[in-house]
């Protein structure tokens, strides 16, 4: 496959495959799709009602909203993607739907919201990038994968290929070290983003139930 920016529609079944990555990338639609124990999806939901199945448990998500599972289970109705990490384990967390924002400054105007956090440093993290109307972001790279969907609004991403039209419902791929911008006109553009890894997070000798532990002498 092409080190490009990489755009793909979404419905059911398989729509990707990196397994130099270990990732494989599902859509929802017509058919349930069922996920397998001894991998984590992250579902993010551009259209409900999803209905999930994890374990005992049964419940529905409407659009803009995000669910990690890492157990088997069932994901039916709906519109969306779903990314599969196989051979890792996360935490099952569901929310959304997205805000009109996000709560941390991001470069050129834009933010972010850190939606799920990676449970240790330097495992998976998924992100709510909001990008406003009008910008115009500099050219930038990641020294890994970037892959998510365009929850609401429209823009383009552009590369030295040219400029990819976006929009809502579209499923998307940035391959490590790729030049890149995205930019928006009159509309503002809301982006569910997953990194593979993170230079954030956790440790057993750094986490805030230790760090607020203040152990006195007997």
């Amino acid at each position: 496959m092409s080190a490009e920016f990489f755009t793909f529609r979404l419905g059911a079944g398989e729509l990707l495959s990196l397994p130099d990555a270990g990732v494989r990338v599902w859509g929802l639609g017509s058919e349930p799709l069922r996920l397998a124990a001894g991998s984590t999806y992250w579902a993010l939901i551009t259209g409900g009602p999803v209905r999930c199945a994890l374990g005992e448990e049964r419940f529905t998500l409407g659009g803009a909203c995000y669910v990690v599972a890492s157990e088997a289970g069932l994901l039916e109705g709906g519109s969306g993607m779903v990314i599969q990490l196989e051979g890792y384990r996360g935490l099952r967390q569901l929310g959304g739907p997205l805000e009109s924002t996000g709560r941390l400054r991001y470069v050129d105007g834009c933010s972010d919201t850190l939606l799920v956090c990676p449970p240790r440093l330097g495992e998976p993290c998924l992100n709510h990038l909001h990008l406003p109307a009008g910008t115009d972001q500099s050219f930038h790279t990641h020294d890994t994968l970037r892959l998510g969907v365009i929850a609401r609004g429209a823009g383009e991403c552009r590369t030295a290929a040219g400029s990819t039209p976006l929009t809502a419902g579209l499923g998307w791929w940035i391959p490590a070290g790729l030049r890149h911008a995205f930019r928006t006109a009159q509309s503002p553009l809301d982006v569910f983003a997953w990194h593979p890894d993170s230079d954030f997070g956790p440790t057993d000798g750094d986490h805030p139930m230790i760090n607020r532990t203040l152990l006195s002498g007997s």
